[in-house]
Parts: structure tokens; C-alpha cells; sequence
């Protein structure tokens, strides 16, 4: 059976409201056909998709994008309806339901928050839904500005551990130079997202209808990389593009990361100088965590030292006090300190819920003794 992979494809605002008309019901409806497709191949895609504005400003009958903030953010309460609306009947055709997921940055800033919308994708995933994930620009005020869905895509792909971020835009992918301006640009099929001219090589932004330019495109795959996920920029307008680029057809521009997705984040937690806190595990389970590479039950922890929240980097000692391990946290440490030397299976007695079996899973730790 062929591994599951998931998809976190971005669509731009003059795709999905066919630069300014009104929600392009046709291009619309080719991308549900083409993620029904990947379901079938075991692909699951999270959509996050602009265009909420555009088709507010639509609606409402104004002949341009507005500036002043409040404008804008009508614009978006009005257009979100009929946008979550149109992908819902459109996904429907083929017997799949979507979710609408609203986000602001601080989503994904906040630790408890972040943990939350990443169990409530990877739940929707489990459901086989289609979440169709925005920027809630009905309630943000610096965050409607140039490119923040592209960014908002690459942060997706980093919360759900992404195979790869795809953004469908107005242009055929990353150019050496300005295809408007130069008639030597030569499209580039492949280049690292850590290249040192990628910004110089992107330019501006780009259409009047969206905010975000190639530019804001290149930056995203630079935050995607940081997790270890490669990037494709592709033309949404190219027939059949989702299922062509999962054959393994060279389409648009791909920025690959430089690490696999476990390396990026062992580094990462490799490089963290302080944590929150601690937990001290017995010989039993030291000999699991540093031989067997297992997960940290409740029941091998025997202590835990600090104060920190869900979500945080703690570092993992053994009886001797002497790190063997670092890793992400699935419980505070006062739900821990309730769970010592507990099995799993008495989590949710003793805290009324249960989030994870493991205090810490083994794809969030990385081990530092041996």
C-alpha cells in the first residue's frame, strides 16, 4: 500500500476569483476533481485558499480593492460565505466534506493553540475531510498585508509536518529574471530553497488582486524548508497540475529543503540552549528511549522538575540526572506530575481527557546520550 502522504496546497486569489470577477466556479471545481484523485492515491490535501476578499469586493458591487482596514474586513466577512459555501458543494459532488479553518498568525504563535489546530488537522485527515484553511481577516489588523497566505501556507505545512507545499499561482514558477520585463528569463525547475539570490531572483509582487508576489512565495518555501519541506510553485492554470505533479511530472518550480523533515526538526531541538523543564525517567525506560528509540510512556517517568505548558522542548534525564534525551511535550507539567508511574491507559481517568498516550512521542525527540 502505498505510504499516505499529505499536501498542503495553497491557491491564490486571482485563480480562485478569476483576477477579480467573482469565484471562478470552473477552476474551482477541476481542483476538487483533482484532490478526489489524490485521496484515491492516498494523498490527503489541506486547501488553504485566498480569495475571500476578492470575492467580497465582488459582491459587493465595489470596482476595486479597498485600503481602509474595516473595509477590507467586511469585504472578507462577505466573501468568506459564499467561498466556504462554493468549495463545499463543490467537494460534495464527489462525496468528500471540507471544514473552514480560520487563522490568525498568533494561531500558530501561542504553543496551546498551535497544538490545538494541529489535532483538530490531523483529526479532520483521520475523517478523510478537506480543511480549507484562510487568514481570518475579519478580526486581524496588521495581518492582512503583502503575502500572508503564502506564509500562512508554509506555517500549515510546518504545524501538519507537510510532504510538500504546493502554491498555485498566476505564473509559470521562478523565473532567473523578470518574465514582464525581460524576454531572456529562463524558467528554473529545481533550485534550493537556502539559494543566496532566490529573493533578488523573485522581484515584487505580482497582480493587483492579491497581495502576495513571487517574492513572498520564495520566503515561504524558506520557512517550509526550515522544517524540512520542499516547496513547488506551479501555474494553477495548467490542466490537470495536482494530478500531473503527483505522477511525477517537473511542473513549475521546486525549492527543496535541505533536510529531511525528522533532521530539521532534530536540529532544531539539538540547538535549544534552555528548556522549561525536565523529567527524570527510570533504568527501564531509559534503556527504551536510548536503545529502542520508544516513546516516554507515563510510566517510566518517575519525576518531573520546572513549570512549562504543552507543546514545550523538556530535557529528558536519566536516575543519575544525566540527559539522554530532548523532546516536545505532550502534557503540562502539572498534568505530568499527576501522571508519574501511571500506564497509559490511566490518562484520561486521571485527568478527565487524554490527548496522547505518550508523554513524549519518539518523532519529537531527539536523543543526546546513548
Amino acid at each position: 500500500m502505498q505510504t499516505q502522504q499529505i499536501w498542503v496546497v495553497k491557491v491564490g486569489s486571482s485563480l480562485v476569483t478569476n483576477n477579480g470577477q467573482g469565484i471562478d466556479h470552473t477552476r474551482l471545481s477541476q481542483w476538487a476533481e483533482q484532490i478526489a484523485q489524490l485521496k484515491k492515491q492516498n494523498i490527503q490535501v489541506i486547501l488553504v485558499s485566498s480569495g475571500s476578499i476578492a470575492a467580497g469586493v465582488q459582491r459587493l458591487g465595489w470596482e476595486k480593492r479597498p485600503k481602509k482596514l474595516d473595509h477590507l474586513q467586511a469585504a472578507a466577512a462577505v466573501g468568506q460565505m459564499s467561498l466556504a459555501q462554493t468549495y463545499e458543494n463543490l467537494f460534495e459532488q464527489h462525496q468528500i466534506h471540507t471544514a473552514q479553518i480560520l487563522l490568525t498568525h498568533d494561531d500558530l504563535r501561542n504553543r496551546t493553540r498551535y497544538l490545538n489546530a494541529r489535532g483538530t488537522l490531523q483529526t479532520l485527515l483521520e475523517f478523510n475531510i478537506v480543511p480549507i484553511i484562510n487568514e481570518n481577516d475579519t478580526v486581524v489588523t496588521d495581518e492582512i498585508k503583502l503575502g500572508d497566505n503564502d506564509t500562512l501556507g508554509a506555517l500549515v505545512a510546518n504545524l501538519i509536518d507537510a510532504d510538500l507545499l504546493l502554491i498555485l499561482t498566476d505564473q509559470k514558477g521562478l523565473y532567473d529574471q523578470d518574465p514582464r520585463k525581460s524576454p531572456n528569463a529562463r524558467l528554473i525547475p529545481e533550485i534550493a530553497a537556502s539559494h543566496p539570490d532566490l529573493e533578488s531572483m523573485a522581484g515584487g509582487a505580482g497582480s493587483s488582486v492579491g497581495t502576495g508576489g513571487m517574492y513572498t512565495k520564495v520566503t515561504a518555501a524558506k520557512r517550509a524548508a526550515l522544517a524540512g519541506i520542499s516547496t513547488r510553485i506551479a501555474d494553477g492554470k495548467e490542466n490537470n497540475v495536482l494530478l500531473r505533479i503527483a505522477s511525477g511530472e517537473s511542473i513549475g518550480t521546486l525549492l527543496t529543503a535541505g533536510e529531511t523533515r525528522i533532521k530539521a526538526k532534530q536540529q532544531w531541538l539539538m540547538g535549544h540552549l534552555r528548556f522549561s523543564g525536565s523529567l527524570k525517567v527510570n533504568k527501564c525506560a531509559a534503556q527504551a528511549l536510548c536503545q529502542k528509540k520508544s516513546s516516554l510512556l507515563p510510566i517510566g517517568c518517575i519525576a518531573v522538575e520546572g513549570k512549562f505548558h504543552r507543546g514545550e522542548a523538556v530535557s529528558v534525564l536519566d536516575e543519575s540526572e544525566n540527559e539522554i534525551a530532548r523532546g516536545l511535550v505532550n502534557y503540562s507539567s502539572e498534568e505530568i506530575a499527576r501522571l508519574l508511574m501511571q500506564p497509559s491507559s490511566e490518562i484520561e481517568s486521571i485527568l478527565g481527557y487524554i490527548a496522547e498516550e505518550e508523554l513524549i512521542h519518539r518523532n519529537n525527540m531527539i536523543l543526546t546520550h546513548s
